[in-house]
């Protein structure tokens, strides 16, 4: 008997740990069966949640023998910007590069836009009105504000306009490229629906172009039909999502641009259809060199300021995009997490919401636990906009300062004396696509020879 063990036991096939398929993951089975449930495309916020070539491919030569670092406790390293030096009458002063985007009021709470500009105004930058129109709230608290002009045109006055310090004409947004953007009706409320003429709770789908043009020579017109409104005082800005940046840039600064704000796939949205957050568009970091090359072409560069955005989150992504070329960076969901979204302290609430934190899924239902992505009047009484906005101003000193620590390391008295030079890249894609040599070689795909 124990022989014929023996020999079952030599004989029997080993048990394998089951293969799940790398195409037919966990999540994408998850959609095909909420797919076939339901019969509509998924719609969320939050911005690309898949993983692309970002900022952290790229790495910094500090000083050593050949550069010479600065010292930070003499030496200056200087981080403010002037934006709209082309042809405005009233050029907006920042004291740091990190500007708040635009997110609407609708999308956010009337607490949430306190903050935001009371954060901003504290550390000496602007914020971005979004889709929706002006808010008191904003505007009141915000030393520098940026009013939106997009395809909607929902809230739109020339009041406004002439309120506003800066005119962002929206032409396209990093997640949603080439698409509208959506409000659910559980965030249009008696408020937000008289702000957008629109009917209370019902459904809300952006357009996704301006009405009254089709194309570059009627931006060029209507560039110039705000300036008349505004005494030619704002800076006009022109804001396109990253898919086609260098003619897209050079057409804008055709149009009569002041600045130009390139916005990538990693930028969130309050909602849109997933399959456009994940498929449409390109990362910030194949969009900068791109239109860094147009503005240089044009003989532009650093006479019409470039702005980039999506997915900035601390001041190396500053440096970084500074030294690319971009003259400022706008940030959204970062601040948003700054003011004190998606916390792990309310994990319990998402979890009833069958999200998590850090997951965003909240975002865009109107639902958010921490009172900022919502017009619940309950839910909104959970934000202290002047604690908010402290976080906030906050967290944009520490980014400045990181960007600060960067630059000086590189031996730099400003940030704007960051260049591409200074920088290598860690993967083949991302040398290719920021134009930096692979790191420890002088090679650039497609621009040297190896």
């Amino acid at each position: 008997m124990s022989d014929e063990k023996s020999t079952d036991t030599i004989h029997k096939t080993p048990q394998t740990s089951p293969r799940q398929s790398a195409t037919f993951d966990e999540y994408t089975n998850s959609e095909i069966r909420r797919a076939a449930a339901t019969g509509i495309y998924d719609i969320r916020g939050g911005g690309s949640k898949r993983k692309l070539p970002h900022f952290d491919d790229l790495l910094f030569l500090g000083a050593s023998v050949s550069r010479y670092p600065l010292e930070g406790y003499r030496e200056k390293c200087g981080t403010d910007v002037v934006l709209g030096t082309r042809f405005a009458k009233k050029p907006i002063y920042l004291k740091t590069p990190v500007t708040i985007a635009g997110m609407s009021f609708g999308s956010l709470s009337g607490p949430t836009k306190e903050a935001l500009g009371r954060g901003a105004s504290a550390v000496g930058t602007s914020t971005t009105t979004g889709d929706g129109g002006m808010t008191p709230e904003e505007r009141g608290h915000s030393t520098t504000l940026v009013y939106q002009y997009l395809p909607s045109r929902y809230g739109m006055n020339p009041d406004d306009l002439r309120k506003a310090d800066a005119i962002e004409v929206v032409i396209g947004q990093g997640a949603k490229p080439g698409g509208g953007g959506m409000l659910l009706g559980q965030k249009i409320t008696k408020r937000v629906a008289k702000m957008r003429c629109l009917p209370e709770g019902i459904d809300q789908r952006s357009a996704c172009r301006h009405p009254d043009w089709t194309g570059p020579d009627d931006l060029e017109i209507k560039i110039a039909e705000i300036r008349e409104i505004t005494d030619w005082e704002k800076p006009i800005y022109v804001k396109i999502g990253a898919t086609r940046p260098y003619f897209d840039v050079a057409l804008a600064v055709k149009a009569g641009a002041d600045v130009v704000v390139l916005d990538g796939m990693q930028g969130g949205t309050a909602a849109t259809q997933e399959v456009f957050i994940e498929h449409v568009g390109l990362p910030i970091l194949a969009a900068i060199r791109p239109a860094v090359q147009a503005l240089q072409d044009l003989g532009m560069h650093r006479k019409v300021q470039l702005i980039v955005s999506g997915g900035i989150r601390n001041g190396a992504d500053v440096a970084k995009a500074l030294a690319l070329g971009a003259d400022a960076v706008a940030i959204g969901t970062a601040a948003l997490i700054a003011l004190g979204d998606n916390d792990p302290h309310l994990e319990k609430e998402y979890r009833k919401l069958g999200t998590t934190a850090g997951a965003y899924d909240d975002w865009h239902e109107g639902k958010d636990p921490a009172g900022i992505t919502t017009q619940d009047p309950e839910l909104m009484k959970r934000v202290d906009p002047i604690k908010a906005g402290h976080r906030l101003a906050n967290y944009i000193t520490v980014m400045t300062m990181e960007a600060q620590i960067v630059a000086r390391a590189c031996g730099k008295s400003h940030l704007h004396n960051l260049e591409p030079e200074d920088l290598v890249a860690l993967t083949i894609e991302a040398s290719a696509m920021a134009q930096v040599p692979l790191a420890g070689t002088s090679w650039i795909p497609g621009v040297t020879k190896f």
